[in-house]
Parts: C-alpha cells; sequence; structure tokens
C-alpha cells in the first residue's frame, strides 16, 4: 500500500516555514520529481519574500500556491505574477536565472503565502532543451464524490493538462469534503501523496499531514476524508539514470554540474531584466538543493 513515508526537513524563516520532503537520505526522486518543497500558510509582513536571481540547469521548476502571489521573472525576459489556479512551469535546460519575490504594491494588505514549489529532473536526452517559460491557467478540474481536483500536469481521471511534460508526469492537488473519496490512478511508475491539511487516508490507512506517502506502484487505491483535506498527488515515469544535485543545479553528469558552478561563480549566465541589483552567490557547500525562499 504505502511502500515508505517521508518527513520533511523543516526551515524557519520566521514569516513562514518551508518543508522539503525530496531529495531526502532515504529516497531522491518520485517519477521525475526529484524537489518537492511545501510553504506556509502564512500571512506575510515587512518586504514579504524574496527570492533573488540564481541559476538553474537540467530540471523545470513548477510553482502552484493555495494562498498569495509571488512575482517571477527570469532571463528569458519572462514575467509573469503566480496565483492560485496557475501553474508556472519553467525550464531550465541548459541554463536559466530567475528571481521570486512578493508583488510589493500587495504587500500593505498581509497577503498570505501557501503553496508548493517542485523541479522535475528531465530526461536523458532532453536535459540540455532550449530554457523555456509558460504560466497555464486553463486546468481541467474534476468533480465527483465530494472531491475536487486540478490537474496540474499530466492525464488523471480522464483529464489532461495543457501543462508541457518531459517524461511521464502526473501532478494534482485534490480537495476533498468530509466523507469526499476519489480514486488514484494507478498508470504511473511511481507515486505519492502528501496531506497538506486536514485528515485522509488510502485505502483506510492515515495519512500524516506534510509526509510524502510513497504508494506501491500498480494497485488502484482510494483517497477518502472524514473530515475534509488538501492532498497533493505526484509522480511519473521512474528514471532508470540516476540524477546529482547541487544547491540548484540537478543533471545526470556531476561534470555539467562542476561547470554550472564555475559559470555562475564568473557571472556567465544570463541577467534578469528589471532585477539585476543582487543575486544569491555560489555557496561554498551544498549537497542538495539548499535555498528556501527567504522572507525579509
Amino acid at each position: 500500500m504505502m511502500t515508505e513515508t517521508i518527513t520533511p526537513v523543516t526551515h524557519d524563516l520566521g514569516a513562514f516555514q518551508v518543508r522539503r520532503v525530496l531529495p531526502s537520505k532515504a529516497r531522491t526522486m518520485v517519477g521525475p520529481f526529484i524537489f518537492v518543497d511545501q510553504f506556509g500558510p502564512a500571512s506575510l509582513t515587512g518586504d514579504g519574500m524574496g527570492v533573488r536571481p540564481h541559476p538553474h540547469i537540467n530540471l523545470a521548476t513548477v510553482t502552484w500556491l493555495f494562498d498569495g502571489a509571488i512575482d517571477h521573472r527570469d532571463s528569458l525576459g519572462s514575467y509573469a505574477t503566480i496565483r492560485p489556479g496557475q501553474v508556472n512551469l519553467m525550464t531550465a535546460g541548459s541554463g536559466i536565472v530567475h528571481s521570486e519575490r512578493s508583488p510589493r504594491q500587495e504587500l500593505a494588505t498581509n497577503p498570505g503565502m501557501f503553496g508548493m514549489q517542485t523541479w522535475l529532473a528531465l530526461p536523458d536526452g532532453q536535459e540540455e532543451i532550449a530554457p523555456a517559460f509558460e504560466a497555464v491557467t486553463d486546468l481541467p478540474l474534476i468533480e465527483a464524490s465530494g472531491a475536487k481536483a486540478w490537474v496540474i500536469m499530466g492525464e488523471l481521471w480522464g483529464a489532461k493538462a495543457a501543462t508541457t511534460t518531459y517524461a511521464h508526469t502526473i501532478y494534482a492537488e485534490i480537495l476533498l469534503d468530509a466523507g469526499g473519496t476519489i480514486p488514484l490512478d494507478v498508470s504511473a511508475d511511481e507515486r505519492a501523496v502528501m496531506l497538506v491539511n486536514g485528515d485522509a487516508s488510502v485505502d483506510g490507512a492515515p495519512l500524516t499531514q506534510y509526509e510524502l506517502a510513497v504508494l506501491a506502484p500498480g494497485k488502484a487505491m482510494m483517497l477518502a476524508s472524514q473530515n475534509g483535506a488538501r492532498v497533493m498527488l505526484l509522480g511519473g515515469e521512474a528514471f532508470t539514470s540516476p540524477r546529482h544535485v547541487y544547491w540548484n543545479f540537478v543533471s545526470s553528469r556531476k561534470e555539467r554540474i562542476e561547470q554550472a558552478k564555475e559559470d555562475w561563480a564568473a557571472g556567465r549566465f544570463p541577467i534578469v531584466p528589471g532585477d539585476t541589483h543582487e543575486f544569491i552567490p555560489l555557496p561554498d557547500r551544498a549537497n542538495q538543493a539548499s535555498h528556501p525562499p527567504k522572507a525579509d
């Protein structure tokens, strides 16, 4: 039923907390997902969230909000304000730089901050594709048996999201009413669920808030709640070649990560138009992704 559960590492940033379940010592990936952060809920004060420009290679970032707003800028010249119901997919490929900040004009109202940020490793042969950005709002909504589910990526419950995928990927937010149920997809090589709030169980086995519960493959299962819940479902194609993670860099080749480190330290990555006055320096040591959003 559940092959393992992963307890998050929590970063307390003062204004809000970030809980990281992947990568972990026990497991690096679930399908293409190699990084999974859940942050908030919180009300922001002061300067809000301010993630300075920083680089990525050989991955795609996926940002999904339950509450709040984030201004995204990147070195392609993309600008988008992320809000609930919109998925932002930024494909780093051969290299990209971006920043994530609270919209300044909204800070006076103490806006919320609550959501998910995940990274997807790019498959072999596609790691060095051209960088790209997309914001998708027209996502399928499934409603049945006291449940609502937004298909963020991939195909679930007979509906397919328009969001680009590079490997087989499933990703969804599920809201369950009291007594609500929904079947869990069996097509993915690997899949997992995270209870964000409320109470929920899979085939009667209760989920623990913020833990990532990795599910047995190939078995039809039922997600249910007694009193209501929000649950994230994620997974997809199992990678057959390993991925290495250092700071914001993911690659199948360690030498590619070393090159990215040298390029960032030497200023060879492109700049982010409209956000050029500061950046995150290369850390002296980083065994894995290590930059939770900064609350100033």
